[in-house]
């Protein structure tokens, strides 16, 4: 009989990768440090799977096809991020059964053999599991580009995860990895819900999960939370068991958590952090998604020019110099095109502090055009760069 014997969240920022100077090294390394304690927890609950919960940002799917929930059931598990690629094996006996019980559960799961994955696995890969000896199943579950699954509907399954982990003989550890308060590309991008954190905090540590799950999707778009649908799936797979805060970082733009639930450490005291928190949070604002919303049709052509200029690097060198002729391949009007030149305004600053972004009033998703914004500014500082070598023909991005 299969047992759950580790269960953790994990922040994946990408700026544990990149370490921009806007950033304070110390919260990052107060994120690393709690990662690798994680890796420790792995180490002493000895799983012979890791199951990896984390969403996606626009780095693997894009309007092309968008599933709900995926598991990778190839051989191996790539993930690629600032430049760092990493393989790992992928316990193929637990991915394909987990995939026919989850569909016989009534869960349509998408799948894939050879999906590259973004930096929401990357950064578990790299400081949690490390180079432990771990073989993963890899689960997608789509956090920004809705509609997205509800709080109640991730919880519904991680319960038919945790029969699956039942009725198998393997020791299992799940790790939830997202982000709590953060709006990349959107005018609240430096105004983080720290006031949510600490509230949604307060619960896990009381093993309150219920508080979230009635949540709805709208709602965790309202305060930049929609990363915690992978933990969500967690909290059905281990029930309500109370959580350990290991640190928690309000960065100028982005609250990071990491907690564990299994092995169970907790010493009776709840953080401080939770112990500032309200009884209730009150939310403000629409019913609807109010950051989040999948760009409209008419938009397609320049959400495709910007998902491709990220992975691109020609075509990036190509339109620093031929915005017509760009547009013109991918029928883009040319009245419409005019918006890509604000690509080349370096002045990021101003966007970084509450100003919407031209191309986002032109119809592009936030999340992907901030990362498309950041990558093509990195191209334009290599060509300003004598002797400068261009990159490979695929590139990733901070948030």
């Amino acid at each position: 009989m299969g047992k759950l014997v580790a269960a953790m969240g994990t922040v994946h920022a990408p700026q544990l990768f990149v370490r921009p100077p806007s950033e304070d090294p110390a919260q990052l390394d107060a994120d690393i440090a709690a990662m690798r304690l994680l890796g420790k927890d792995l180490d002493e609950a000895k799983p012979d799977v890791a199951l990896v919960i984390g969403n996606d940002h626009m780095e693997t799917f894009f309007l092309t096809s968008v599933p709900t929930f995926a598991i990778l059931a190839g051989e191996r598990s790539r993930a690629e991020f600032a430049r760092k690629n990493y393989d790992l094996p992928i316990h193929q006996g637990f991915a394909e059964d987990l995939l026919d019980k989850l569909v016989n559960a009534g869960f349509d799961m998408a799948y894939s053999q050879d999906a590259v994955l973004g930096h929401a696995f990357a950064a578990v890969y790299e400081w949690v599991i490390e180079d432990r000896k771990i073989p993963v199943v890899p689960i997608f579950v789509n956090a920004y580009l809705p509609p997205l699954p509800t709080p109640r509907r991730c919880t519904e399954l991680g319960k038919a995860i945790a029969k699956v982990i039942a009725d198998r003989p393997e020791r299992v550890a799940i790790i939830a990895s997202g982000g709590m308060s953060h709006f990349p590309g959107t005018w609240k991008y430096p105004k983080p819900d720290f006031a949510f954190d600490y509230w949604a905090i307060a619960q896990m540590e009381k093993g309150n999960h219920e508080a979230l799950v009635n949540l709805t999707s709208e709602q965790l778009d309202l305060v930049g939370n929609t990363e915690m649908l992978s933990w969500m799936i967690l909290f059905g797979a281990m029930g309500n068991q109370p959580g350990e805060l290991i640190t928690y970082q309000p960065t100028w733009h982005h609250g990071h958590a990491v907690m564990r639930f299994l092995p169970d450490k907790r010493t009776g005291k709840v953080s401080e952090e939770g112990a500032k928190a309200a009884a209730t949070y009150t939310f403000k604002g629409s019913e609807g998604y109010e950051f989040y919303k999948h760009p409209s049709p008419t938009a397609y052509k320049l959400n495709k020019i910007l998902y491709d200029l990220r992975f691109k690097q020609n075509l990036r060198v190509r339109l620093i110099n031929d915005i017509p002729g760009v547009a013109a391949e991918y029928g883009l009007p040319l009245q419409d095109a005019k918006v890509l030149e604000t690509l080349q305004d370096e002045d990021i600053e101003k966007f970084r502090n509450g100003k919407v972004h031209p191309l986002v009033e032109a119809g592009a998703h936030p999340l992907g055009m901030w990362m498309s914004v950041i990558v093509f500014h990195a191209e334009l500082r290599r060509l300003r760069t004598a002797g400068a070598k261009p990159e490979g023909e695929k590139t990733s991005a901070i948030r």
